[in-house]
């Protein structure tokens, strides 16, 4: 384990507000970290705001270019930062003791991946992530959305942490490859914990790690873009892990992703998540095959996909 100062990474589209929240709430912790924003803006993006309320902070920046989430953080990760690697997202309001609480979970837990927990902005007392879990079709969700947080004492460890609140041993995550740059958006952080936990590595849950979190801030939670990279992840995944090479999880998945798609057509009239899928399944043919780590995912239940899918519409 490093004993270097951690960096936290913000990737940032539109800089502005958000942004400044996030970086004002870390000038506030408990334990001395380096910020790094990973500026996927166009022209000067956030320049001007760093420079003239956050000189500390440090910007990466992509010639005007928007990478996608992964790409971004792993350049950034490549070219700044020594310690551990906390991720975190520029909708997010971390609480003073957010690093903290990750670091000192990482260290005594030894475990290459530590979960932070999000809150939901609209009710800050209701978690919004405490992580992944994730069943053997690959179907992801928010591990503890929705329940109170005072249920966090005790909890049982999620599968991986969220991209958007999570703490990574450096070493671990430059040996795994970092983020798969082919996702440009959604499900990197599951792709990540998979590739992990192939590797040996463990999560582990950090309770007192929280931030307050507005979800799906950049693109809107039922926005066509949305259902584009959603859709592009899913099949891209179904794919590099060969998951519709067990005959029993493609059936499910046939069952649960079908009548998803066709939701969307019907309720929000676009048919651009089928489409995704699909040309995620495409890019899946060149990627680097991997078999899923079944023996640790959940067994998968159609009646759980309905609820995660039903509850994804509501909040």
């Amino acid at each position: 384990m490093s004993a270097a100062t951690p960096t936290v990474y913000i990737p940032t589209l539109e800089g502005g507000q958000r942004l400044a929240a996030c970086l004002r709430a870390l000038e506030g912790q408990t334990v001395e970290a380096d910020v790094v924003v990973a500026d996927n803006g166009p022209g000067n993006g956030c320049s001007n705001l760093l420079a003239e309320d956050f000189p500390q902070v440090k910007r990466i920046a992509f010639d005007g270019r928007n990478l996608g989430f992964g790409a971004a953080l792993n350049r950034s990760v490549m070219a700044e930062g020594e310690g551990p690697i906390i991720f975190l997202n520029d909708d997010a309001v971390a609480d003073p003791g957010f690093v903290e609480n990750l670091v000192s979970a990482r260290e005594e837990s030894g475990a290459a991946m530590i979960a932070g927990v999000l809150l939901k902005v609209s009710d800050p007392s209701l978690v919004d992530s405490a992580g992944i879990r994730c069943d053997r079709t690959l179907t992801a969700w928010d591990y503890m959305t929705g329940e109170p947080v005072d249920r966090l004492a005790g909890a049982a460890d999620p599968f991986g942490p969220t991209g958007g609140a999570a703490l990574f041993d450096r070493d671990a995550f430059v040996k795994a490859g970092g983020f798969d740059e082919r996702i440009f958006l959604y499900y990197e952080d599951l792709d990540l914990a998979l590739r992990m936990r192939l590797a040996g590595h463990e999560c582990r849950l950090a309770p007192g790690a929280r931030a307050i979190h507005e979800s799906s801030a950049t693109l809107g939670r039922r926005a066509a873009a949305k259902y584009r990279q959603t859709g592009f992840s899913r099949g891209y995944l179904l794919r590099k892990y060969g998951i519709m090479g067990h005959p029993a999880l493609a059936l499910k998945v046939m069952a649960s992703d079908l009548p998803a798609g066709l939701v969307q057509i019907v309720a929000d009239r676009t048919v651009v998540g089928l489409a995704g899928r699909w040309r995620g399944w495409k890019a899946g043919r060149d990627s680097p095959g991997a078999m899923a780590p079944l023996d640790q995912l959940e067994p998968a239940r159609l009646g759980q996909h309905l609820k995660v899918r039903l509850a994804r519409r509501r909040y």
